[in-house]
Parts: structure tokens; sequence; C-alpha cells
């Protein structure tokens, strides 16, 4: 990396710095938001239907296990995946 180039990087990466901030911020809302509509359930589980299952299912295999073990609170990670061997990758 040449001097020259240093400014030049610096100034690149601070925006792409701030939007990964941003998205993190976004994503703890939306598992906060998960969590409080979960209470309102009365520990009750949420039916779904295998529409909404295939959407989950595409959506949670794209971000992997691990992923979602941090931020899946309506099922477990485990639980998506087998919704995405069974609905999605089967056909």
């Amino acid at each position: 990396m040449t001097a020259e180039s240093y400014p030049l990087r610096v100034l690149l990466l601070t925006p792409v710095g701030w939007v990964n901030v941003q998205q993190q911020h976004v994503i703890e809302y939306l598992v906060e938001e998960n969590r409080v509509l979960k209470e309102q359930l009365g520990g009750k589980v949420p039916r779904m239907n295998d529409k909404q299952r295939c959407r989950l299912a595409a959506k949670g295999k794209r971000i992997g296990r691990r992923l979602l073990m941090q931020v899946a609170t309506i099922v477990t990670p485990d639980t998506i995946l087998r919704w995405h061997r069974r609905l999605i990758a089967a056909k």
C-alpha cells in the first residue's frame, strides 16, 4: 500500500463502517420487536402456513445456522433449516 492510497482507502471505508453499524442497529431492533411480539402471544406457539415457512426458510438458509442462533426468536435455527430441507430443497 502506498502512502497516496491511504487517504482514499480511509475515505472509502468510513461510509462502509457507518452502514454496518446502522444495519446492526436495525437487526437488534427487529430481534427485540420479535421478542415483544412473542411475549404478547402468551407462550402460545405461532402457527404458520407453508408459504410463511418457505419465506423464513429461504432467508434463514442464506444467513446460516450461526447467525440464526443470534437472531431467530420465533422458532429455533434447527426448525428453520428443517423447513428448508422439507419445503424448498426437496422440490
